[in-house]
């Protein structure tokens, strides 16, 4: 698997019916928000992307906003912990709930979270286990006594991308590689594309 994301999601309503629609880019809500949520450094234009691409480079973002949705891509979205996702991007959510996506797949990682008017609702992050990870894993501290089925080879019963995928299934509508057939094709959802940099101004 070679899918990757760094996605931050405002939603109104259902993400994968607004997906689905066909939505066309509202070009000023879009660059209205990125302004908002980056006001210390200067953005310039680029090209457009689309959904299909949703973890840019350090120094870009991939900004999207439509009715009831808006998307924004960025490398403070790519975080182990979800629930650590810095406050200002939560506030700038009045009304929506919020969903993070993340997952990496050179390290077999995924992690993602939701929020309900500003507060924690769920949050996952899996990545295959360290050795001192070993014997919970095996069932040697259980809280209860369940039957432990250890002959898998893989560290969890289920691949973490493969559970990333279906969290884009299940929140977005549309997946990046193989699964549910879907309505929603993410190349074309078009996004914005900034290029980023500090501003050489401070603001007090």
């Amino acid at each position: 698997m070679g899918a990757k994301t760094w996605m931050l999601a405002y939603v109104n309503g259902s993400a994968s019916d607004v997906l689905n629609g066909d939505p066309r880019l509202d070009r000023e809500a879009t660059s209205a928000l990125a302004k908002k949520l980056f006001s210390s450094e200067r953005l310039e234009p680029l090209e457009d992307g689309d959904l299909s691409f949703t973890c840019p480079p350090d120094n870009e973002l991939v900004v999207g906003c439509f009715p009831g949705l808006s998307l924004i891509a960025a490398k403070e979205f790519g975080i182990d912990n979800p629930s650590t996702l810095a406050p200002k991007f939560l506030h700038a959510a009045t009304g929506s709930v919020v969903y993070l996506h993340a997952m990496h797949s050179v390290v077999d990682w995924f992690a993602y979270a939701i929020w309900t008017d500003g507060k924690l609702k769920r949050s996952l992050s899996l990545s295959p286990r360290l050795a001192f990870e070993e014997p919970f894993w095996a069932g040697q501290h259980p809280v209860f006594d369940p039957e432990v089925d250890e002959d898998d080879d893989y560290p969890f019963p289920f691949h973490p991308l493969e559970l990333g995928e279906a969290a884009l299934f299940e929140l977005f509508g549309y997946q990046l590689e193989g699964g549910a057939p879907s309505d929603v094709q993410p190349e074309n959802i078009t996004l914005a594309r900034f290029k980023r940099s500090r501003s050489r101004w401070k603001f007090w």
